[in-house]
């Protein structure tokens, strides 16, 4: 597997193969954040720009026409990818843009005064905040289904809760935190059973497991194209066609209207409704070569690599003196966070910086999961399918020099986390 890896890394990734940034060499481990664009991706972008530009279901002339049709393949592309049907696919913007457009739809026509939303501890704020606004706006409230001290969901406390019959239950597939890949199949049949819609937020899964709406039967599933070898600003909503039908359109504008009887107007149906506007049609472009992309290198084989790398990444740092990391779930997929105390995560990260590797330090916008683990901050390592184990091991020997020399100048690294 390690022979494939640095093949696909050395052809298909420029930002990868170049290795440095502003002179310096460069180990990418931030791929929960956002992911280097395959070559393909980037010609995709380049031909939209010198051969496919121009509006979509606006014009009958031949470039209009053949931007329609490039989008609708994409569309088709992504439906296929998740198992759903072309109609049941909304471009969005990015998962935080799908959650946002899912929460005024209920606010504005599903949730009434004294209803129950459910999310949880572990979730990204795209898919805390929304919901809470909208619940502010509807006169419904939000809660939160606890985490256990290992970093799993609470299973008997999410039990509890769906006895009270909330309206709907959000929640991320895969942390963005601590990994923890919560167990849908188990989850989505126990909500429908008391009556309850489920939002998946799956930007952090679509790469670490192969997802099929409908054998999930989630209600709605987002992601972004950006955590999957894609450009960043575009996105898909995936929703039940009786959903898409049902709610109202989140926003208003060119594209969506089907027929204006002034003072009425009805909507397109299925999730052209909810594509109000001009598209990011170079980034829907870009989408499609990203799904093509990771469907031809193999998603099973890029998943079995990943997990490959993160349990290697575990078993090293969690050996160095100093550095405790977060939770252990059951399952964990695609990041592992951890602290090096007494020291702050930023100024971990800046001195790995330094030395060449990329990761990110802070809440990583899960300020209540931080809040419940009692921490100001982590930092995050996330690994792709164009990481190697050297990568790994490089981080690991860097962790261990940055504890040696933080101890050698007085500060305590590892004396409270060693045990």
């Amino acid at each position: 597997m390690a022979e494939w890896q640095n093949v696909i890394r050395k052809r298909d990734f420029p930002m990868i193969a170049q290795g440095s940034c502003e002179g310096n060499g460069m180990v990418y481990l931030d791929n929960a954040a956002t992911t280097q664009c395959s070559r393909p991706v980037l010609w995709a972008l380049e031909d939209y720009w010198q051969h496919q530009h121009a509006n979509v279901h606006r014009g009958v002339y031949c470039l209009s026409s053949k931007a329609t049709a490039a989008m609708e393949e994409t569309r088709q592309l992504t439906a296929e990818f998740l198992g759903a049907s072309p109609e049941e696919i909304v471009f969005t913007f990015g998962a935080t843009d799908g959650l946002n457009l899912l929460a005024n739809a209920f606010a504005a026509g599903e949730l009434k005064p004294g209803d129950l939303v459910l999310s949880t501890e572990m979730e990204h704020n795209s898919n805390l905040l929304p919901w809470l606004e909208a619940c502010r706006r509807s006169g419904a409230r939000l809660e939160l289904v606890a985490v256990t001290e290992a970093g799993n969901l609470d299973m008997e406390d999410l039990r509890r809760k769906l006895e009270r019959k909330p309206r709907l239950l959000a929640l991320t597939a895969v942390s963005n935190v601590l990994g923890t890949v919560n167990p849908l199949e188990e989850i989505i049949p126990l909500a429908h059973e008391a009556g309850t819609a489920v939002v998946v937020d799956a930007a952090q899964a679509m790469r670490c497991r192969e997802t099929d709406v409908r054998a999930l039967d989630c209600d709605f599933l987002v992601f972004s194209a950006h955590k999957l070898m894609g450009p960043t600003g575009v996105g898909v909503l995936c929703g039940k066609a009786e959903w898409l039908d049902r709610l109202g359109p989140g926003r208003f504008g060119g594209g969506m209207l089907r027929e204006l009887n002034w003072p009425e107007a009805a909507y397109e149906a299925g999730g052209r409704k909810f594509e109000a506007g001009t598209p990011n049609l170079s980034g829907i472009a870009g989408l499609g070569a990203a799904l093509e992309y990771l469907q031809a290198v193999g998603r099973k084989r890029i998943a079995a690599y990943e997990k490959e790398l993160l349990h290697h990444a575990e078993k090293r740092l969690s050996a160095i003196g100093g550095v405790r990391i977060l939770g252990a779930p059951e399952q964990r997929a695609g990041v592992l966070s951890f602290v090096m105390e007494p020291l702050q995560a930023y100024d971990v990260a800046m001195l790995l910086d330094k030395k060449g590797f990329a990761l990110r330090s802070g809440r990583h916008c899960a300020d209540a999961l931080h809040a419940r683990l009692g921490l100001s901050g982590s930092v995050r390592l996330s690994p792709a399918f164009y990481n190697t184990k050297g990568e790994i091991d490089a981080l690991a020997d860097a962790l261990k020099e940055i504890g040696s020399v933080s101890r050698k100048a007085g500060i305590p690294v590892g004396e409270k986390t060693r045990g």
